[in-house]
């Protein structure tokens, strides 16, 4: 049981992320929402790269000292692709940021709804 816990914790990450997307108006939200689903993504790789045994164990090469004959390990690739995630969630929602003060400043927008509305 708690080893599901982080597996229920990304349901709800990305659960509620999407809610945000969907329902909310309110385009800071907005950012919010996409920012709370790319965490639920990131915790996602980070919970697949831990194994259980004993303990659960770092995402090092461990060699023999779970007790068995063959080397424990777990690998470290979702740990550099979650890495690099963070690195372009945050670019993207600073770029996102910026984009909606812009918006604000010119057009005095900060709902979708008003930004539908200067289209036509």
């Amino acid at each position: 049981m708690m080893s599901e816990i982080p597996y229920l914790a990304v349901v709800a990450l990305i659960a509620i992320g999407l809610y945000i997307v969907m329902f909310k108006r309110n385009l800071i939200k907005l950012a919010m929402g996409i920012t709370l689903i790319e965490t639920g993504a990131n915790l996602f790789l980070i919970t697949l790269a831990f194994r259980s045994g004993d303990r659960l164990s770092a995402p090092v090469f461990t060699s023999q000292i779970m007790g068995g004959s063959a080397p424990a390990y777990s690998l470290p690739t979702p740990h550099a692709l979650t890495l690099t995630s963070i690195v372009i969630g945050v670019a993207t929602t600073a770029l996102l940021l910026a984009f909606f003060m812009k918006l604000y400043q010119k057009f005095r927008v900060s709902t979708v709804d008003e930004m539908r509305r200067l289209r036509g």
